[in-house]
């Protein structure tokens, strides 16, 4: 048989898959992150403000320059 694994996007669709797997009487486990949410907000944050322009570009030279 198949294993099929989701993402859920929020504690609301995890209750929805949840709630059908117990209905149909279906085993799940279930696992956490290991990483922090607060960590990972960050992270998150950091990618978006990449995306909207807020990062600052360091060429490969000027990062050996910094680190003398």
């Amino acid at each position: 048989m198949e294993i099929l694994i989701l993402h859920p996007k929020n504690k609301e669709q995890l209750s929805v898959f949840k709630a059908l797997a117990k209905a149909l009487k279906v085993d799940f486990e279930t696992e956490k992150s290991p990483y922090d949410p607060k960590f990972v907000a960050k992270i998150k944050q950091s990618q978006q403000d990449l995306k909207d322009g807020k990062g600052t570009v360091i060429t490969l030279d000027e990062l050996k320059e910094l680190c003398k």
